[in-house]
Parts: C-alpha cells; structure tokens; sequence
C-alpha cells in the first residue's frame, strides 16, 4: 500500500519535473502544522523560506527591504505559497499578480471569520475586509483546510478557486503507547481572556467539580492574567500545566481517556485530531460546526456552555469501550500526512499542466 501510494505521489510531481518548479514558501511563525506543509514540497520541488514577521509593525517587518526580499524571492518563484489571509498574503498576491508569478494560499480560521458574539475573526474592520477579499479574489489558488472553512470563503466571495485539503496529524508519532489510559481528561490551547469563551475553558474547568473521581489538565501557555480566573473557580482535581513543548505534548494524549474542545468556533482542531490520534475520545461542543468533519461519530457532542451536559459527555466518554481505537482509525484514514501531501502535489500539478 506504501508502495503504491509513493507511485502516485510521483506520477503527481512528473508535469512539474523536480528541480524545475520553483516555491517561494512565505511565513511569519513555524508553526508544526505549517512546517508540515513546508517538509511535503521540500521532498519534491525547489523551494525557499521567506520569514517575513509583519508589514505592519515597525522595527519588525514594516520596512523596504522586507518588500524587496518579497519581490526578490517571487522573481525567482513559479509559485508563492503562504499560510492565512493576512498582511503577508496581501502583499505576496498583489506583487505575484504584477509579476505573473502563481500564488497559493492556506486559509481556514480568524482570517476568514467574524463572530460578533465572541469578537472573533479578521473580518471585523472594514479594512481587514477588504484586503481578504482581495487575497481570495486574486490568488490562483485557496486551499481551505476544511469544507466548513471552504463554505466560509464561498460566503466572502464567489469568484474563489478554492479546493479543501484537510490537515494532517503525524500518527507514528502520536499514536498510543500501550499502556493502560489513566483517569484523565485533557484540553490544549493557550489561555487568555478571548479563549476562555471561544475554546470554552470555563466550561471544562468548571465540569471538572462534578467528577472528582477524573483529573483535568488544561495544557497551554498563559498569556495574560486570566489563568487566575479558570484557578479561582478550579477545584483541586484541575492541573494547569503552562506551556509544553511539541515533543512532549503527545506524551498527556496517550495518558489521557478523554480529550475535550468545547469550543464556541474553531476552523478545524489540529489539537483534537493528535489526540484522537493517541486514542483520546473526544467531547467536542455542537457549536463548533466543523467538529462533524474531524470527529465525526466517534466521540460525544454536547451543547456550547452546557456544563451539566458537558458532565455526562465526559462521564461516557471515559468509559467508552474502542471508541478511542475508532478514533485513531478516523485520524489515519482522512487526516493522514500521506492524504495531504497526495492532494497538495495534485493541486500543483494542476497548476503546473494548466501554466
């Protein structure tokens, strides 16, 4: 099976010939899932990393030569590939459109959104508007990483070639390790005031007093002062462990029985499917749409805020016989690096055969 899949990701990259095609691999933070996408086109075509922080921050980006490495690497490029509708994008498809250069963008989350209830998303100011429908509008390529993220780009604009690839998990690293699942439930985001409505921490924190038989950890870096907050109204079976690093992070997962999101919106949930990776069941919150296409039936839905029903997900949930197995089963057949690489590299082909 690994045999055939590697003869087609090679029948993929042929019309682009490797070596000739040439990607401009723009960023501003290494993120593990956007590094992923930078290893797959590293393994077959000739690219470049471009950091570029910001355009809009003085002393940190917002300068001539920022432009002028930006110019300089797409003259070298066919393609200009970058993560998320932001500054950067703005600037690497208006120079791409001047100097008839490709450009491909990944977008899914704050970028294309506004929800007024939570403040959330890029499409709040008018400008932030403006300049999102200009990168979907122009960029030869949108690649939303979910179909809920590809509905959202539809809804800002219906002139869009766009094509959903979903993330992908690295399930032989995170995978289980054997050992017998502890009594322990987990979530992971950064905490600050705006995720503990949008991820739904005070609901996982305070779900945590009704079953003191279970321990909670709420894994993430503090950013602000409202960890002090999810403390004061914690109960002792809750442990905020700060910030983990990547290379220990799949270590809670394959300790945990049960992983929880609960949040109010998310654009895919790169954490839930490394757990569910590692056999975690998840309990994820109705609210959050897109929950369907990662979890689909094998975890437990409960309403956004909902602690009483939060209360019984986690309680089934814990006590779900193969349901984690099914889990990791889901995560290997959808999410898979081996799936995404295939689509990325047909996406550039097609892009390459259409010149």
């Amino acid at each position: 099976m690994l045999y055939k899949r590697e003869i087609e990701i090679g029948l993929f990259v042929m019309s682009c010939s490797k070596g000739k095609t040439k990607i401009l691999f723009v960023y501003s933070v290494f993120s593990p899932f956007i590094r992923t996408d930078f290893e797959i086109l590293q393994k077959h075509f000739d690219i470049k990393k471009l950091k570029v922080e910001t355009f809009f921050v003085p002393q940190r980006g917002r300068n001539f030569l920022s432009f002028l490495r930006l110019i300089k690497g797409i003259l070298w490029a066919n393609i200009a590939f970058t993560w998320f509708a932001d500054a950067n994008a703005f600037f690497m498809v208006l120079f791409c459109k001047f100097l008839r250069r490709k450009s491909m963008i990944v977008v899914g989350g704050y970028d294309i959104t506004y929800i007024p209830e939570i403040n959330y998303g890029d499409l709040k100011s008018p400008f932030g508007r403006i300049r999102t429908k200009f990168i979907l509008n122009h960029a030869s390529k949108i690649l939303p990483f979910s179909n809920y993220a590809k509905k959202r780009v539809l809804n800002i604009t219906r002139k869009v070639n766009a094509y959903a690839i979903p993330l992908a998990c690295d399930t032989e690293k995170f995978k289980p390790n054997n050992e017998k699942k502890e009594n322990l439930v987990t979530t992971v985001c950064y905490v600050d005031e705006s995720n503990i409505k949008r991820k739904g921490l005070k609901t996982f924190v305070e779900s945590a007093k009704f079953l003191p038989q279970l321990r909670f950890a709420l894994i993430g870096s503090h950013t602000d002062d409202s960890i002090n907050y999810l403390k004061e109204i914690s109960s002792p079976n809750v442990e905020f462990t700060g910030f983990v690093p990547n290379e220990e992070l799949f270590t809670w997962y394959q300790r945990a029985k049960v992983y929880c999101q609960l949040s109010y919106e998310e654009g895919f949930g790169v954490a839930l499917i490394e757990a569910m990776a590692c056999e975690c069941v998840p309990v994820v919150s109705l609210k959050a749409k897109v929950f369907r296409e990662t979890v689909g039936e094998y975890g437990f839905y409960t309403p956004y805020g909902d602690v009483k029903t939060t209360v019984e997900a986690i309680k089934k949930a814990s006590s779900a016989s193969n349901m984690g197995m099914k889990a990791r089963k889901r995560v290997k057949d959808l999410f898979s690096i081996g799936k995404r690489e295939k689509e990325l590299l047909r996406t550039i082909n097609d892009m390459c055969k259409n010149g």
